[in-house]
């Protein structure tokens, strides 16, 4: 099963969890007070996945790791096309 229908099947799981609280399809007799937690709750969800989302994305720039073996093969792929550049007559 791909991520995508994973995150589908969640989705539509809650939805259907979701309608059956907020409109009371199948007359559960929920507290009123369920249903009006239960109204802005994929808005909390949304704003929580957010503040997920924005912590993974900082902590992954935080512990990024540096390729230095990668760097010194650039630099010197830069320094080969400077020099074919110049070669060529291009002014820096």
């Amino acid at each position: 099963m791909t991520k995508l229908l994973q995150w589908l099947l969640g989705a539509s799981v809650f939805g259907v969890a979701w309608g059956l609280v907020v409109l009371d399809l199948m007359n559960l007799r929920l507290p009123r007070a369920y249903r009006e937690v239960a109204w802005p709750m994929p808005m909390y969800l949304l704003v929580v996945f957010g503040c997920y989302s924005l912590a993974t994305v900082g902590y992954r720039v935080a512990t990024f790791n540096d390729c230095r073996e990668a760097a010194k093969e650039l630099q010197a792929q830069i320094q080969e096309a400077n020099l074919d550049l110049q070669k060529k007559g291009l002014k820096f």
